[in-house]
């Protein structure tokens, strides 16, 4: 009797007990999940024939202990054979040997059932939130800690050329590892990378974005055991972990797109279609079905196939690879790639599917489109009357750069101009439920970095930071920031450039005190000096926002609590101003100093007028 034995990788390497191996996805589970249901996607050439369905009681077949059969699904492709099964508060850790009947006699299949991580929520999966300072990385170009792995036989990509503004440069999660300190010393509580399972593409593998496994971290980054490094030790210093993750599509070499389980497995056209990127068609009561359709179902591009979330099998494949990646890697947040484009309800149920797993569990999704209104359809909000209610509990908000900091330091003060977008802009903060939980930046890596948009301006990007760092909701630094990074996205590439010092050899290390002069170690040092004075504040991390009007190119806001009250002076034009304290008294009663953090003085609020230098940020911790 031949036994096909299917092999799981539970980061080790079992025992090959037969020619030819069964994959089963998710790879392994756990004992004791409070959803005890499971679909396992089980793939071998003409699987169907070896693991023929059979009439189940209505009970279902009990497998082992505490773990039974409930369904079988045939697909389309023979390779393909869907197992639903029910794990009870019975069920034991180990390896588990399922038996089925075949025409051969029998089929089994060894499966591990794991005990659940340590903590169970307490030391992972505790969200992100307003108290939280998010850094944003791309792997492949912060730091290379092991260049053993730069090339790995068996990958399309064997590209290695840092002259290259698109091709790999060999950064990976032990060079993240070695600058946690870095980033704890400069104030960061999160790491946000951009996506880290695995791209095997041709090509333009750096960025993450067209995963071809989701169940194995890239090997060129360090694999799964270095990922799950990566956050033990994020967590060892009081730091968490967030993951990104691509629903709408995968990679063109993903397994199940050369050999798709069924054909609706994406979204299907009779030739080539792609989105439109137009997200108005969406809660447009005038809008076309077919719009809506192309922007919803049409491909990102022709390299990333667009799955198909209402077929129910893709649904539970991405959503248990969530739930996964949260147990098996101990990950805290999770951000959601081209959030928008995926089918709505299905990011509904998969939102609460994570939350109810992990109730403390945060997640925030990429909503680049223009208006308040627009991104408020895509999250938890006040509005009535609309086509779709999402339960999205927070989003990047677009809003607050394009609209709001981005003008307000690159435009001439006028009625509607300069800085006074930025106040309008959150003065639409009504529509949202929460506004706090909305991940505010200055650039990303889509973008052109910031310090480019404000014309190479340090004290306009010094400006930024600052405001970063005190308005209300996440704030979220892309990578060299702090050091002074400039470029232009067009294309992307220049805006992903190494991290200077991520390299043996580089001839500058940011990371050290020696490798910053002049104005890097000033941006440097003001940066951490704000972030740091964050973790403390009570006022900045999860109080109320006060703004007022702006005049003459001078915006002011309060953050404030019952505890403390900080003052933020933003003078957006070149020459000095003069601005008058007592305009302020209903959030400055009761005080009668503001202390500059930064520098150190104190201002009295008693005073006639205060005079503020051009593109200067004050910010301000008043005391009695």
């Amino acid at each position: 009797m031949k036994k096909i034995i299917a092999i799981i990788t539970c980061f080790c390497f079992l025992q090959i007990l037969a020619a030819q191996d069964i994959a089963v996805y998710p790879s392994h589970w756990w004992v004791g999940m409070k959803n005890p249901n499971l679909q396992l996607m089980v793939r071998q050439t003409n699987i169907a024939s070896r693991i023929p369905l059979m009439k189940l009681p209505a009970a279902g077949l009990k497998l082992d202990q505490g773990v039974v059969l409930k369904g079988m699904h045939a697909a389309e492709n023979p390779n393909y054979v869907f197992l639903d099964l029910v794990i009870d508060k019975t069920a034991k850790p180990g390896m588990k040997t399922f038996s089925f009947p075949s025409p051969s006699g029998k089929t089994e299949l060894r499966y591990e059932l794991k005990a659940r991580r340590p903590g169970k929520g307490t030391q992972f999966a505790q969200g992100v939130n307003s108290s939280d300072f998010i850094y944003l990385l791309m792997p492949d170009r912060f730091a290379n800690g092991d260049p053993s792995n730069d090339k790995v036989p068996g990958y399309r990509d064997q590209s290695l050329d840092r002259d290259s503004i698109f091709l790999r440069h060999g950064g990976d999660l032990q060079g993240v590892i070695n600058h946690l300190d870095y980033l704890r010393d400069l104030g960061v509580t999160t790491l946000w990378m951009t996506p880290v399972l695995e791209n095997d593409m041709p090509n333009r593998t750096e960025h993450g974005y067209a995963i071809t496994n989701h169940y194995q971290v890239d090997r060129r980054l360090g694999g799964n055991e270095m990922y799950k490094t990566l956050s033990n030790e994020l967590h060892k210093r009081g730091m968490k972990l967030i993951q990104d993750a691509v629903y709408n599509h995968s990679g063109l070499y993903n397994f199940f797109i050369q050999d798709m389980p069924m054909k609706d497995w994406v979204h299907q056209w009779p030739s080539y279609t792609n989105t439109t990127y137009k997200d108005q068609p969406l809660m447009d009561i005038h809008a076309s079905a077919s719009d809506e359709k192309v922007m919803s179902d049409g491909w990102f591009t022709r390299q990333m196939p667009d799955l198909n979330q209402g077929n129910p099998f893709v649904a539970n494949f991405l959503i248990q690879n969530a739930i996964w990646s949260v147990e098996e890697f101990g990950v805290d947040g999770w951000r959601i790639d081209t959030y928008i484009y995926n089918d709505l309800p299905f990011m509904n149920r998969c939102n609460k599917a994570l939350i109810d797993e992990y109730p403390q569990m945060t997640m925030f999704g990429e909503t680049w489109v223009h208006g308040t209104l627009n991104q408020a359809y895509f999250t938890e909000n006040n509005i009535a009357n609309v086509r779709f209610k999402s339960n999205l509990p927070g989003v990047t908000d677009f809003q607050t750069n394009l609209y709001g900091i981005n003008p307000a330091l690159t435009q001439n003060f006028g009625w509607t101009e300069g800085v006074n977008k930025l106040y309008q802009t959150l003065a639409n903060d009504f529509v949202y439920q929460h506004p706090m939980n909305h991940v505010v930046f200055l650039d990303n890596h889509d973008m052109s970095r910031f310090l480019s948009q404000v014309g190479e301006d340090v004290d306009k990007l010094k400006m930024g930071i600052g405001w970063l760092l005190t308005t209300r909701g996440i704030p979220e630094m892309y990578y060299g920031t702090e050091a002074l990074m400039k470029g232009v996205s067009n294309p992307d590439g220049w805006v992903r450039l190494d991290f200077p010092g991520g390299w043996q050899g580089d001839k500058k290390n940011f990371f050290t005190p020696e490798g910053r002069s002049g104005r890097e170690e000033e941006v440097f040092n003001w940066t951490r000096s704000i972030a740091n004075f964050r973790k403390a504040s009570s006022a900045i991390k999860t109080g109320k926002l006060m703004q007022y009007v702006p005049e003459d190119w001078v915006y002011t806001y309060f953050r404030y609590d019952n505890n403390q009250t900080v003052m933020v002076v933003m003078n957006t034009d070149s020459k000095e101003k003069t601005i008058k304290p007592a305009r302020f008294a209903e959030r400055t009663s009761g005080f009668t100093k503001a202390k500059n953090i930064t520098a150190g003085w104190a201002a009295d609020l008693a005073a006639k007028e205060w005079k503020v230098p051009g593109k200067t940020i004050w910010i301000l911790e008043l005391a009695k």
